[in-house]
């Protein structure tokens, strides 16, 4: 059974990474899809840039949707394991599933040069989003508290990682609530 699928985000490259560099980690991607180059990767929505490398910018930019089966997911969660090394910082990917008959689902991805990275870059979104939602409700005081609170289970949760993770591991999979369709 195809499904359409959206994948939306940015990845920060180091200096020096090629394109080629680029393609060769995103292999499990772009083998799925049955291309040779990121060139050829267009999105069912014309509108969208599909996978582009602004070598400038040393950004990956994705903006593709595609229909997909059911091995999309670990394929792209590879490509993502191996772009990990290649970036500077970690970033967030997010992955819709739009299935023909039911709710759709969406993901965050993270891909970051270490598990740490992502780690770290999870507990800063974390904190922000917390802290926006609260700040609307309570006092700066109360949004401290629980900001605090946040970092605790961080540090708490890297411990807990630290000790059963495989350190060559540089990308998370989170699978987060429905939500509605949107295009850009």
């Amino acid at each position: 059974m195809r499904t359409e699928v959206h994948v939306h985000g940015s990845a920060f490259i180091c200096k020096g990474v090629r394109l080629s560099q680029i393609e060769l980690a995103l292999r499990p991607w772009l083998n799925y899809l049955d291309i040779d180059s990121m060139a050829e990767a267009h999105s069912l929505e014309r509108e969208e840039v599909g996978i582009k490398f602004d070598a400038k910018e040393r950004t990956l930019n994705i903006c593709w949707t595609g229909e997909v089966g059911r091995s999309f997911h670990d394929r792209l969660t590879e490509a993502f394991n191996n772009l990990g090394p290649l970036t500077e910082d970690a970033s967030e990917i997010e992955v819709t599933f739009y299935p023909e008959h039911g709710e759709d689902e969406f993901f965050q991805m993270f891909v970051g040069p270490s598990a740490v990275a992502i780690h770290e870059f999870r507990r800063q979104c974390v904190v922000e989003d917390i802290s926006g939602i609260l700040s609307r409700h309570l006092d700066a005081q109360s949004t401290a508290q629980v900001t605090t609170l946040i970092n605790q289970l961080f540090d708490s949760d890297l411990v807990t990682k630290r000790e059963g993770v495989d350190p060559a591991t540089s990308s998370t999979v989170i699978p987060l609530h429905p939500r509605n369709k949107h295009l850009h």
